[in-house]
């Protein structure tokens, strides 16, 4: 562990940095950093920089998606050489409920340690919750609605609270408003059981609070590249801290129950210690693949995973710009079939492609002479286990290119399956098999062509920002999925 901020979670970018070059020196494998920035500009980043460095060195690199979600393009650390994780939820809760005066029970969330089967009816106080209403002589003997919340969070964690208190996701959160605009005086009371709960929800679904994509400084890099478990995480804890971070609270303890992207991030870095310490000669690149291409789309129930901060509620499913690939599932990932590597030479035409002088790639790499070649395809040439066809603008095609390295032993021979919203566009890959002998490490490279058919404003479906679908190489015994969005915004939208 290296310490990167100071006092108060202060955290300086040259702190970072000097961590990180401090991990690389040392000769680490893997970096998990549950913090980052949102500069528009790899080169004015140093976090960014210094990530870069320990790619080139060979460190896999995890960083949290950041917990500014569920707004569009709210991403934090979305280069290219690093994997960038969102949060899920696990199938454990800690329930307690909130009974209202007409009858209707809610059921949320509290780490509250005293079990109450029912407290009195008490008054029920709507509260913009900042320091000039939370007074004594205002909220004394009352219920407080943090009302600036409500519906805020359908994916809430729970919290060790000092004081009676129950979180409430979106959907319980608007069944309590409207309760409370409909009652002159509003009343609730609450129970609470002390219990844990296991194997009775679906899970995983995109925490709510988990950034979204697009990738804001490039969209045709898909992020987040894939989720973990960020929602109510039993977390090592500074002894010395309070568990609710307020001063007053007097309990300590070495564990506490914790939510953010924070907790999904060293999930990742977990399982790819795993994957190193089982293929020592595997790079980041391959690392990430393995992870990604093996990640699963659905729940528990077997159902498509969810997401919390849509709109429409839980039930609709997550898009890869909420869940990227997918739920990491790491004993799949050891053996992942093919994987897409992603050499130094190709970040650095990356760069080149994002128009960076010679000066701003050096300081990626010192020494760099200048630009040479630039991406086929554009920034969407990366050799990444994700796709985004960006057909704005009145673009009729867009062709971009893959290459795939077997890490399996034997020969084997797979088959292309395409999922797109054929009616807006259609998808061909060149070649539809791809054909391995038994040499380790051997590689075969496709294309894939996107030709736009979008035309109308009327066409269904298109109205919104993107749609969806998954470019599949698969045999009997090898599924290898890649996530694929098709965008047709402008730019300036």
């Amino acid at each position: 562990m290296y310490k990167a901020c100071g006092p108060m979670g202060f955290c300086s970018m040259s702190g970072i940095a000097a961590a990180v070059d401090a991990a690389v020196k040392d000769g680490v494998d893997i970096l998990s950093l549950s913090l980052g920035s949102q500069d528009h500009d790899f080169y004015k980043e140093p976090m960014s920089i210094a990530l870069f460095g320990a790619v080139r060195a060979g460190v896999f690199v995890a960083c949290s998606a950041g917990n500014s979600g569920p707004e569009a393009s709210s991403l934090s650390n979305v280069a290219p050489w690093i994997t960038t994780v969102g949060a899920a939820t696990m199938d454990r809760v800690f329930p307690a409920s909130v009974t209202l005066g007409n009858g209707q029970v809610l059921t949320g969330q509290s780490l509250y340690a005293v079990t109450a089967n029912r407290t009195d009816f008490i008054r029920l106080l709507p509260s913009a919750c900042t320091d000039k209403d939370l007074v004594p002589d205002r909220i004394m003997g009352k219920i407080v609605v943090c009302a600036g919340d409500l519906g805020a969070d359908a994916s809430l964690g729970a919290a060790a609270f000092t004081l009676p208190a129950v979180s409430l996701g979106a959907r319980e959160a608007d069944k309590l408003a409207a309760y409370v605009r409909s009652e002159p005086y509003p009343v609730a009371s609450f129970r609470f059981t002390c219990r844990t709960v296991i194997g009775e929800n679906p899970a995983p679904m995109v925490s709510s609070f988990s950034s979204r994509g697009p990738n804001h400084v490039t969209r045709e890099i898909l992020k987040p590249d894939v989720i973990a478990p960020g929602t109510n995480i039993l977390a090592a804890w500074p002894g010395e801290s309070p568990l609710t971070y307020a001063e007053e609270d007097p309990r300590r303890a070495r564990f506490n129950i914790q939510s953010g992207t924070s907790m999904s991030c060293p999930h990742v870095a977990s399982a790819a210690a795993l994957l190193k310490h089982r293929h020592p000669g595997w790079t980041p690149a391959m690392i990430r693949s393995a992870l990604m291409t093996t990640a699963t789309t659905l729940d528990n129930h077997g159902r498509p995973i969810a997401d919390n901060g849509r709109r429409g509620g839980a039930s609709d499913g997550a898009t890869p710009l909420a869940a990227g690939a997918g739920l990491v599932r790491p004993q799949q990932a050891l053996d992942p079939g093919l994987v897409y590597d992603v050499a130094e030479r190709d970040y650095v035409d990356f760069l080149c492609t994002l128009n960076y002088t010679a000066a701003q790639v050096r300081m990626f790499v010192p020494g760099f002479a200048g630009c040479t070649r630039t991406l086929p395809g554009g920034i969407g040439g990366l050799n990444y286990p994700s796709f985004v066809a960006d057909l704005s603008n009145g673009t009729d095609i867009r062709v971009l290119s893959r290459t795939v390295t077997k890490v399996s032993e034997g020969p084997e021979t797979y088959a292309v399956k395409v999922v797109a919203p054929r009616q807006l566009v259609e998808v061909t890959v060149t070649p539809a098999t791809l054909e391995f002998g038994g040499e380790p490490y051997e590689k075969k490279s496709y294309t894939v062509l996107f030709r736009n058919k979008y035309r109308t404003p009327s066409a269904p479906g298109a109205a919104g920002m993107a749609l969806f679908g998954q470019i599949v190489w698969e045999n009997d015994v090898h599924t290898v999925r890649s996530p694929v969005v098709f965008m047709w915004n402008r730019r300036d939208q």
